[in-house]
């Protein structure tokens, strides 16, 4: 790249307004971890909200299957499930809560929140770090044009996008791609409250279309973000995007962040409540790809969206809220799913930025 050329990315980044959007997206879920005593809606109030979204956006007809992994393209696009999970572990659903599609991008979630519960946040925010780059989710430019924040030491990249998701799954210790692994897949247990498999067929699809992936482990590797053995923490962070996940599994998934790591299905504690508020900000900031700022904007929510049709949202102390409906719009978020989670929380109150 050339110097006008990188200099012309780094304008268009806007790196400067990122980070400081960043800080502001950390005090904001930082507070509202805090309380998360904190009295959500009324059960009957939160059932109708899922009831009056999902009637209002199941005839929706916009947005297509992703189709650069083959497998999704195959994906019924008129599947549309709805699921809130409370403090309590109740849920209010609407739809199809079965059918399982591949979680894809959202476990990229669980692999950063891994790490930082292993390692501690600054695991992540000192080796791969913690800014949107300004770019495609899988962009070669980006790598290349990483630029090190002066006096930080932190990379201006993050978990969220394939670069940093990859370095992240290649983060997670263990002695065999095997051990690596049956931690990857116990950790997204845990947040889901089940036992997940791997959906053979998407795996194989991904396994046989993933060279992009596969060159950009490589070009982490040249760079020092991944240490060692590129082609198992491609083929590691393939196999995590094939995950089968539900409505429920997504929506088990969102609240356990929002009640500070404390799965509310299971009881179990999951995640150090002290290591959430790093996760939700990064979510906040990068979880819906090129669209992440406007969903920002319009919801307050930190969100993660996968190609697969899933999309979770967390309010902190309030609900984890989950819809899958596979039809993507240009950005690669799930259209009726962004419409159905805006309504909804709109409803119950759930932007963590608005005055109660």
């Amino acid at each position: 790249m050339s110097t006008n050329q990188e200099s012309a990315f780094r304008r268009s980044a806007g790196v400067k307004s990122i980070h400081a959007a960043a800080l502001v997206a950390i005090a904001a879920v930082a507070l509202a971890v805090s309380t998360l005593t904190a009295q959500g809606p009324a059960g009957g109030t939160i059932q109708a909200a899922v009831d009056a979204a999902f009637a209002k956006y199941k005839g929706l007809q916009e947005g297509k299957n992703a189709d650069y992994i083959p497998a999704l393209a195959k994906v019924d696009p008129n599947l549309f499930g709805i699921a809130v999970v409370t403090s309590d572990g109740k849920m209010y659903s609407a739809g199809d809560l079965k059918t399982e599609v591949s979680i894809q991008s959202i476990s990229k979630v669980f692999t950063m929140a891994q790490v930082m519960q292993e390692q501690g946040p600054d695991a992540i925010a000192k080796t791969i770090g913690v800014d949107a780059t300004g770019a495609r989710f899988n962009s070669i430019i980006a790598i290349e044009a990483v630029k090190v924040v002066q006096g930080t030491g932190a990379p201006e990249m993050n978990p969220l996008v394939n670069p940093g998701a990859i370095s992240s799954t290649g983060m997670v210790k263990g002695a065999t791609a095997d051990e690596v692994w049956k931690k990857i897949i116990n950790f997204h247990n845990d947040f889901a409250g089940r036992s997940l498999t791997v959906l053979q067929d998407v795996y194989k699809s991904e396994s046989d279309s993933n060279q992009r992936n596969q060159a950009i482990g490589a070009l982490m590797l040249a760079y020092g973000y991944i240490k060692s053995n590129p082609q198992q923490a491609v083929d590691l962070y393939t196999r995590q995007c094939s995950i089968g996940v539900n409505a429920h599994d997504l929506a088990t998934m969102a609240a356990t962040l929002a009640f500070g790591g404390r799965n509310p299905v299971t009881s179990k504690q999951v995640m150090d409540a002290g290591k959430v508020p790093g996760v939700l900000a990064v979510m906040a900031t990068a979880g819906l790809y090129d669209d992440s700022g406007k969903w920002l904007f319009r919801t307050g929510l930190p969100g993660k969206s996968g190609v697969g049709g899933g999309l979770i949202a967390v309010s902190p102390g309030k609900f984890g809220i989950a819809v899958i409906s596979p039809p993507l719009d240009d950005a690669g978020n799930s259209v009726r799913a962004q419409k159905a989670i805006a309504d909804i929380s709109n409803a119950l109150g759930g932007n963590p930025y608005a005055a109660k």
